[in-house]
């Protein structure tokens, strides 16, 4: 008994950790328990019913194994370590992805794991489906691409490209998430399940999509090869090339697959065809080989039956959840919508509150304004109101002035019309006086004519004087005794002296009459002068009242014309004078 009692106690349960591609989960095992014991729980831990597709998939040595689900965990080559590392992963890939993939966790397992195989090069994608699949990524992460949100940097941390496709173009990270953001902003509207979906479509048709690949060799030669298994069958590449196979060997056109130790051997269904045979190194790989085979055939085949009622009813599920979750993504769909626009519309209200702050800020500054603008108007008025009254007044006064200009223009139109009267008979009377002058003028030759017959007579009676006397006292001697006078003698004589004393006579009195009308006439047209002189010094004055009026006429906009006096000749005024002046000169 004291020997049993020192015996270590063996443990009952035994820690695993098990890694997702999103997830890391710890469970305490039974010892007893076997691989399809761990699997179930971690099937059921994260809702996983399309079990078929998925292993648990650990490190041994230099290559990878499944965990077989009929043998105990313990039993198994997992490692010795605590806790046992597990990595759930898909472990057979669907022919159509759309078809066989009900469940969403189904398709984001798969979305998770194809897209670590692309970005890891495990598989082959050129540069542009790279980045087609790079923007169904960033949708299925960050929902429909929003400009105000997602600014120019968001996805700098995020690993969207393979390193070869980032090294093969010499493309700034800011271009490479400028080209993506160009294809991400096209797939508005799409969810994440449809996204992941999206990407899996184009990846399934990419040469290295569900391929798992082996070294062997092909007979004793010891040739090289690389085998490939997938959901179409199998496959014989070159080591240099994994797109394009050599061979390849469909699961319908396979009757058997076997191996003895190192050996396969892959029996056609025609049997007109040779059988091929394969090498491996290891047995380990070879027992890993022929695993896939059997599960990628029997998922082949069951393909090809009509699905277990199991599978019916996720089916039936899946849609009835994928109908839920578009309507739910459509009320989403709305209400996003709605909110948008009831977003938009706060906007706008606050805009325009914003703005009609604005208008009420700028119509209380245009009140006050026009407050101000009042007042001073008020201030306005009332000075224009007194300038009125000023202007009235001003009007009043301009009003009795103009009347009583107007009466002076009467006035005056009466003492033009007077003076225009005076002076016509002032030019009368210059015609009266030329017309006397020239009377007197020919009166003066007339009196200048008699003045030389008297002249001649007085000069005729001398001589006739001399000739009698010479003849009634002829010289006889030196002191002749007169004659004594004869009656007839004295006769002659005392005629002659009363014809000259008679012609003295009229000669004085002509003089002085003659005179007198000089004086007469000097008189006359002195005193015509001085009403000339009196007449231009009365139009001179009416000449500048006149211009005074005009000027305030004009000032007033009344002005008026008045006409110019009558023009006198410069003959007639001074014809007078003139004739008189040729007068005196005669004379």
């Amino acid at each position: 008994m004291s020997i049993l009692g020192l015996k270590k106690k063996q443990p009952k349960t035994f820690k695993v950790k098990v890694i997702t591609m999103d997830a890391e989960m710890e469970f305490s095992c039974e010892v007893k328990w076997k691989g399809k014991d761990l699997f179930d729980l971690v099937c059921r831990t994260i809702g996983l019913r399309e079990t078929w597709f998925f292993g648990l998939r650990y490190t041994v040595k230099d290559t990878y194994a499944w965990l077989k689900t009929e043998k105990r965990v313990l039993d198994q080559e997992v490692p010795k370590d605590s806790p046992i590392t597990f990595h759930f992963l898909a472990k057979f890939f669907p022919e159509k992805v759309e078809e066989e993939l009900v469940q969403e966790i189904t398709q984001h397992l798969f979305f998770l794991q194809v897209k670590k195989q692309i970005l890891d090069e495990e598989i082959f994608c050129s540069p542009e489906a790279s980045v087609l699949l790079a923007s169904y990524a960033v949708q299925a992460k960050y929902g429909d691409y929003d400009p105000n949100f997602h600014k120019p940097g968001f996805l700098a941390q995020d690993e969207l490209l393979p390193k070869r496709v980032l090294m093969q173009y010499q493309m700034t990270a800011d271009m490479w998430e400028e080209k993506i953001t160009a294809w991400y902003a096209e797939h508005r509207g799409i969810a994440r399940d449809e996204a992941e979906m999206d990407y899996l479509k184009i990846a399934q048709d990419l040469e290295m999509y569900g391929v798992s690949y082996f070294s062997i060799t092909q007979n004793k030669r010891d040739t090289d090869l690389l085998l490939g298994v997938d959901a179409q069958g199998l496959h014989i590449y070159n080591p240099n090339s994994k797109l394009n196979p050599n061979k390849s060997f469909p699961w319908s056109g396979i009757r058997n697959i076997s191996y003895s130790e190192k050996e396969f051997t892959i029996k056609p269904l025609d049997k007109k065809k040779d059988v091929f045979k394969f090498y491996s190194s290891q047995l380990r790989v070879n027992k890993l080989i022929l695993q896939l085979c059997i599960g990628n055939h029997d998922l082949f085949m069951r393909r090809r039956k009509v699905d277990s009622i199991e599978v019916q009813q996720m089916k039936a599920q899946a849609k009835e959840e994928k109908a839920r979750k578009k309507v739910e993504r459509q009320i989403l769909a709305r209400e996003k919508q709605m909110r948008e626009e009831a977003e938009r519309a706060k906007e706008e209200m606050e805009r325009r509150l914003f703005q009609l702050q604005d208008e009420a800020r700028l119509a209380n500054e245009a009140l006050l304004r026009s407050e101000e603008t009042a007042d001073l108007l008020a201030e306005k008025a009332q000075i224009a109101e007194e300038e009125a009254k000023l202007l009235a007044h001003k009007a009043a006064e301009a009003e009795q002035e103009r009347q009583r200009l107007e009466v002076t223009a009467m006035k005056t139109k009466e003492e033009k019309r007077l003076m225009e009267q005076k002076m016509r008979e002032a030019e009368q009377l210059a015609v009266k006086l030329v017309e006397q002058s020239e009377r007197r003028s020919k009166e003066a030759d007339h009196l200048k004519q008699d003045l030389s017959e008297a002249k001649d007579a007085e000069r005729r009676a001398k001589q006739k004087l001399l000739e009698i006397t010479k003849t009634t006292y002829p010289v006889i001697a030196p002191y002749p005794s007169p004659p004594p006078p004869s009656d007839g003698g004295d006769l002659g004589l005392e005629t002659a002296s009363a014809r000259v004393e008679f012609k003295d006579t009229d000669m004085k009195r002509l003089s002085m009459e003659i005179e007198r009308e000089r004086l007469e006439y000097m008189e006359k047209s002195k005193h015509l002068q001085d009403q000339l002189k009196e007449l231009k010094s009365e139009i001179e004055s009416l000449k500048l009242e006149e211009q005074q009026q005009a000027g305030v006429f004009a000032h007033r906009g009344e002005a008026r014309a008045y006409p110019d006096p009558p023009y006198i000749p410069h003959s007639n005024r001074n014809s007078a004078y003139m004739a008189q002046m040729a007068y005196f000169e005669e004379v």
